[in-house]
């Protein structure tokens, strides 16, 4: 049986991000559906607060999929990638792996359209000034992905390291870099949270009426978006399993009652209301869901084998047991 091995540049090159809001929009009202059959992700802790976390999922029509993602932050000091995953797929009739993905690249795309859905969905119609706070993988993935929702005409970029902010402005011609983050936030219709802090990077007090703000780090038991932002809007998750104590839900959604949020997937059935006020702050806490890799997943193979791209590569001989 061959399996078809896919790398991070070939899956970039494979996954069209106007494709990716879209697949990512119906997954989700997939996912309120109950069409989308996704355990609870399990997590591996390791020293120094590292992690491996497994995600699985499946819906049908698709292939069974499974991502392994690790989250160790000492690699930065090492010059690595703090985050790797891979993707493995399944043949839904015989359980036989059909390809292996690269999913760092997913991942951090995947996470950054759940923000672009988010903005899409519930910002502002006129919405026309972006603030990213952040300006590593998730900010660039951001920087990629939310600016396809609106027709921004400006966009600030902030970070604890300013080059790092200008260096990622300059592969955008809206962008610039921002050492006010106060003043970004208090100017921005749509502010995109894409840290990885253990604290919050924002004051509520500074969304301005009819602001969309979406938060999509991860770092219990605290993280980067606060209490009182939650408290000041409306609040949107995928799914109320965001709810649950970590690794399974959100740090920041922790007491919460899970009745008190909508789920995107909700908003796009029209099943419940979206934004409903010009003058209403809309919040998007993510927890990021095994059906956006899938959804991205299936995506990139469906081009992958539509093109001919990757290698297939014989992992036995599929000869009968028995």
């Amino acid at each position: 049986m061959d399996v078809l091995v896919l790398g991070e540049l070939e899956v970039e090159a494979l996954l069209d991000l106007e494709d990716l809001l879209d697949g990512l929009q119906d997954g989700f009202a997939q996912l309120t559906r109950g069409e989308v059959n996704a355990p609870d992700r399990n997590e591996i802790p390791m020293p120094a607060d590292a992690f491996l976390l497994s995600m699985p999922a499946h819906r049908e029509g698709s292939e069974m999929m499974v991502k392994i993602v690790t989250v160790f932050e000492a690699n930065l000091e090492r010059g690595l990638p703090s985050h790797f995953a891979v993707i493995n797929a399944f043949d839904p009739e015989t359980g036989a792996c059909t390809a292996m993905i690269d999913g760092t690249y997913i991942t951090a795309v995947r996470t950054a359209g759940s923000a672009a859905v988010s903005a899409r969905l519930l910002a502002r119609e006129d919405a026309r000034r972006l603030a990213i706070v952040g300006a590593g993988v998730q900010g660039r993935s951001h920087l990629r992905t939310v600016p396809l929702t609106r027709g921004f005409e400006d966009i600030a970029i902030c970070s604890l390291h300013h080059e790092d902010a200008e260096r990622l402005a300059g592969e955008h011609p809206l962008a610039r870099a921002e050492r006010d983050v106060e003043a970004a936030v208090r100017d921005a219709d749509v502010v995109a949270l894409a840290t990885h802090a253990a604290e919050p990077v924002i004051d509520a007090a500074w969304l301005k009426p009819g602001a969309h703000v979406s938060s999509v780090g991860y770092n219990p038991p605290v993280g980067e978006l606060p209490a009182d932002a939650i408290d000041r809007g409306r609040l949107f998750v995928e799914t109320r399993i965001a709810f649950e104590p970590t690794p399974v839900g959100c740090a920041e959604l922790a007491g919460r009652d899970p009745a008190s949020a909508t789920e995107l997937g909700e908003v796009v059935t029209g099943a419940r209301p979206g934004r409903t006020s010009p003058d209403e702050i809309t919040v998007y806490k993510a927890m990021g869901h095994a059906i956006e890799d899938l959804v991205a997943a299936d995506l990139v193979l469906a081009a992958a084998r539509r093109t001919g791209a990757g290698r297939a590569v014989e992992v036995m001989a599929g000869r009968p047991t028995g």
